[in-house]
């Protein structure tokens, strides 16, 4: 046997781990035991303990109205009856603490940089970045100094019955989670603060902020493609074949002024000077987009993917003669979901009682985010405004910065991260004008710019360029006081006043009210860029003609109310035609795959006065089909393929629909496909600062000189290309690439060198019918030999996990909180959109439709709505995911909302008293 050559500090350390790991796993080993029924009482009661009382009456010391009654559902969903506003958002408060404690303190040690003293000395440089961000110093401004009275009131509420909730409990009382936490370390639950609360929106405005990763990608393609290269994989956006959201009636209305900073400058030196300096700064960036990478997503991946879909459909054209409103927003999926449903009812609606409205709300935030109330509705899509720019600095020793040839003192301050279980660590936070120093975050021993390379442009920056992040959501503003004001719009006046107070993050807004209208706004803080700017890479911060010029005015802003065509979608498209807008809202939209097949299905189902129902919602929002496939396909059966295993595989996409159904054979095998032209044709051409590593996408018989005619005992060939090579994550903008080029048979980019396994290809159809040998062999290795077995659901499978021990804690740990696999059918880009990166190391779904709603403005108990996993964060409740199943066929469940309604299917009644 081999000497032992293990460091004693290295034993030690392990030692260390193993024992937390063992104490984990040996609290949630008796959790499971008596979970089913034989375990010791000690078991039992930490199992048990945390679960939510639902009948019977409990005082709420802080009530002063008449009692406050909580009905829930057999879904477990909560709905709120009391007599005043207050009563109402402390019972709010109260009873999502105790559905969902857990995730809404994790979110808030997120959200102020704080992961560190749940979990350990691993979240240290989370906690950095995210410091760095000033989340929480943001957010404690704006409780400060913009919210209004009222909503500070709600908050204050809110929180009381959060910390009603947590008085005299210990950990075991909360969650199981903590009773595992507590093994591990001397953890103590905090009071609520309304302040955290308030900066859980600027989580959810991270991760929906726009085109930063494709600004770092474009500079860093700068390094190894050509400005023509790059434009290819950029493409604008398509407007003849995929519809933008607004494209009648206001756009006149929008055109009166035009903003003449947005003419291109005429001076000499301006794009050399943003070239340039990008150019100087590639590690750098580099470097940022790896520490970006290790930012928790809370709301799903960011980029093409990330977004939603929502219609609403005028009476003219729905079977109820009102309108039918449609959402489905596209996050990651977790456990639990993100969404939490719930009806917030005022008994008799007054001046003291406000409010009669049901919905999603979030955990840890009051009020209703997307719904409905008595007499409107709405929805929300990500609208994908550029609100963020980086800034390429100049920093100089003594802590100062240059602008505009003079140096200005850096803004600094001391952060101090608490560490379970370890020793605290101090950090420097440093601000300039453009904002915090995100580049700092890369290397906390190193000095910033140390390693960057320098342009020509700079010469005297010998340790290159520090980078500063510019975000709209950095300043204080007034989103929590929209959140309030649009659960009690009435109509679409007051509705676009909520909306105006939307700042963060920008957002489309649908509309439709009980008097049949329907509307569209377009909300949010969106900055004026400087001449000749556009965002899309980074800039000089030396040079102040690229500061941002303010932002575009509310009442010029893209709005509809009552187009004519009877509809309205959004679907994360272009909101306008950008030659008939005066202001630039991004150059990185969506590419509207979603959007229009939604506008091609309301069309065709609404042809020769055919009408819209609510099932009719339902099943769109659960179609399919596939643009790219009916684009490629065709081709890809013209193919000549020798190999009779790969004309096997061929043959499954004869007579395809393109519709991916969770068993189709030909969905699976065409996915594998694009897959890998997507690899073959651009990704092996990226820069490596962009490339994958370690990926081995190609199985190879033994024998790969001869045909595949026996293709038991696989192995696994990972040469060059496949170690150590780029994939674009297959989104609708790499449709759109595809497509511009697809005529062009002899295109450069259908180019790709010898490997020793195969020869060179030339032409489209030589890259295509190697993408397709490469499929067939990699399918063959996931799904088997027989072509017959193969379904797209068992390569897309969803996995629901819970985002903290269910993530990286042990496996038994993660055994007992996460839920799945459920074969799924849908993908990247279609309206049911099971999102699946083609960059990743599988098919696994990474976005889902987090919830689906279908309200009916004609009769609101006829709505439909589903969650993704269920009203409970208790792993072992009735109501952890007892939606799921219904979700993944794309069922929904009644949606009560009257009195009577609610009265009549409601199981479980608590009565909250003062």
């Amino acid at each position: 046997m081999p000497a032992n050559t293990t460091a004693p500090a290295e034993k030690k350390v392990r030692k260390k781990k193993g024992r937390r790991a063992r104490l984990i796993l040996i609290v949630l080993v008796l959790a499971l035991v008596a979970g089913v029924g034989y375990g010791a009482y000690w078991g039992v009661s930490t199992v048990r303990a945390s679960f939510p009382q639902t009948t019977g009456s409990i005082q709420l010391k802080g009530l002063t109205g008449n009692p406050v009654e909580v009905k829930r559902d057999d879904y477990g969903v909560p709905q709120v009856y009391a007599d005043n506003d207050s009563d109402l958002f402390m019972a709010q408060g109260f009873v999502q603490a105790q559905d969902r404690f857990w995730e809404m303190d994790v979110r808030r040690h997120m959200t102020s940089g704080r992961l560190s003293e749940m979990f350990g000395k691993d979240q240290v440089e989370t906690d950095a970045f995210l410091r760095t961000l000033g989340w929480r110093r943001v957010a404690q401004q704006e409780y400060d100094t913009k919210l209004s009275p009222q909503t500070k009131k709600y908050l204050q509420a809110y929180a009381a019955g959060v910390n009603a909730y947590l008085e005299g409990k210990g950990p075991k009382d909360i969650s199981v989670e903590y009773a595992a936490l507590d093994f591990v370390h001397d953890y103590k639950v905090e009071k609520w603060t309304p302040v955290d609360s308030v900066a859980w929106l600027k989580a959810m405005a991270w991760d929906l902020r726009g085109n930063m990763q494709d600004e770092i990608d474009r500079s860093l393609m700068a390094s190894r493609l050509t400005p023509k290269q790059i434009k290819d994989l950029y493409p604008p956006y398509p407007t003849a074949t995929h519809r933008p959201i607004v494209d009648e009636g206001s756009v006149n209305k929008l055109t009166k002024k035009y903003d003449q900073s947005r003419e291109p400058s005429t001076e000499t030196g301006t794009g050399s000077a943003i070239q340039g300096a990008t150019q100087g700064a590639q590690a750098q960036l580099a470097r940022l987009s790896d520490s970006l990478d290790k930012i928790p997503a809370l709301l799903g991946p960011n980029g093409s993917g990330i977004g939603s879909n929502s219609w609403v459909v005028s009476g003219k054209y729905t079977t109820t003669g009102m309108p039918l409103l449609a959402n489905d927003p596209h996050l990651a999926p977790m456990m639990p979901s993100l969404w939490y449903q719930m009806g917030l009812h005022c008994r008799t609606v007054s001046a003291s009682c406000g409010y009669d409205v049901a919905g999603y709300t979030f955990s840890g935030m009051p009020g209703v985010v997307i719904g409905h109330n008595q007499d409107v509705s709405w929805g929300f899509t990500n609208l994908g405004a550029d609100v963020t720019d980086l800034y390429l600095e100049k920093i100089a020793p003594g802590g100062t910065y240059l602008v505009d040839n003079q140096q200005k003192a850096l803004v600094t301050r001391e952060e101090v991260i608490k560490v379970a279980g370890g020793k605290s660590k101090t950090i420097t936070v440093r601000e300039t004008n453009n904002g915090p120093l995100v580049s700092d975050r890369n290397d906390e021993l190193e000095k910033v710019g140390k390693k960057a390379p320098v342009a020509t442009s700079a010469p005297d920056r010998g340790e290159g360029y520090a980078v500063a992040l510019r975000w709209t959501a950095l300043e204080p503003g007034r989103s929590m006081d929209a959140v309030f004001e649009l659960d009690r719009a009435k109509d679409f006046k007051s509705f676009r006043a909520a909306a105006k107070d939307f700042e963060v993050p920008s957002q489309n807004l649908i509309y439709a009210d009980t008097k049949g209208h329907i509307g569209y706004q377009a909300p949010g803080k969106i900055p004026v860029r400087a001449k000749g700017f556009d965002g899309t890479v980074p800039a000089p911060g030396w040079d102040s003609k690229y500061n941002w010029k303010g932002s575009i005015p509310f009442e010029q802003l893209p709005y509809e109310l009552d187009p004519k065509r009877g509809y309205i979608v959004t679907a994360n498209q272009a909101v306008i035609d950008e030659k008939k807008y005066p202001y630039l809202l991004t150059k990185d939209w969506g590419y509207g795959t979603r959007s229009q097949r939604i506008n091609d299905l309301i069309e065709s189902k609404t042809k020769d006065g055919g009408k819209v129902s609510t099932e009719d919602m339902q099943k769109m929002q659960m179609d399919n089909s596939s643009e790219i496939a009916a684009l490629l396909t065709p081709a890809l059966l013209k193919v000549d393929v020798p190999d009779p295993a790969v004309r096997e595989a061929q043959k499954l996409l004869e007579g395809w629909d393109y519709t991916q159904e969770s068993d189709s054979g030909a969905a699976a095998y065409f996915n594998a496909v694009w897959r890998n032209v997507l690899k073959l044709a651009f990704g092996n051409k990226l820069p490596k600062e962009l490339r994958v590593k370690g990926e081995c996408l190609n199985v190879r018989p033994p024998d790969s000189s001869g045909p595949v005619d026996d293709l038991n005992g696989l192995v696994r060939e990972c040469g060059q290309r496949d170690a150590d090579s780029a994939q674009p994550d297959g989104g609708d903008r790499w449709f759109e690439v595809v497509r511009r080029i697809f005529n062009d048979e002899k295109n450069a980019w259908w180019q790709t060198p010898k490997s020793r396994l195969d020869p060179a290809t030339t032409t489209r159809d030589q890259l295509l019918a190697r993408a397709m040998k490469d499929a067939r062999w990699e399918l063959t290795a996931k799904l088997g030999k027989d072509v017959t077995t193969w379904s797209w659901g068992r390569l897309h499978q969803l996995m629901l996990k819970n985002q903290t021990l269910g993530t990286d804690g042990p496996g038994i740990v993660q055994f007992l909180l996460n839920r799945g696999p459920w074969n799924l059918g849908g993908g990247e880009a279609a309206v049911n959109a099971t999102g699946w990166n083609a960059g990743g190391g599988d098919y696994s779904v990474t976005w889902v439709p987090s919830m689906r709603m279908v309200v009916n403005l004609k009769d609101f108990d006829k709505s439909k709505w589903i969650n993704l996993t269920g009203a409970s964060g208790h792993a072992y409740s009735a109501h952890y995911s007892d939606q799921t199943g219904k979700w993944a066929k794309g069922e929904q469940l009644d949606w009560s909302f009257s009195a009577k309604a609610v009265g009549a299917s409601t199981v479980d009644t608590l009565t909250l008293t003062k």
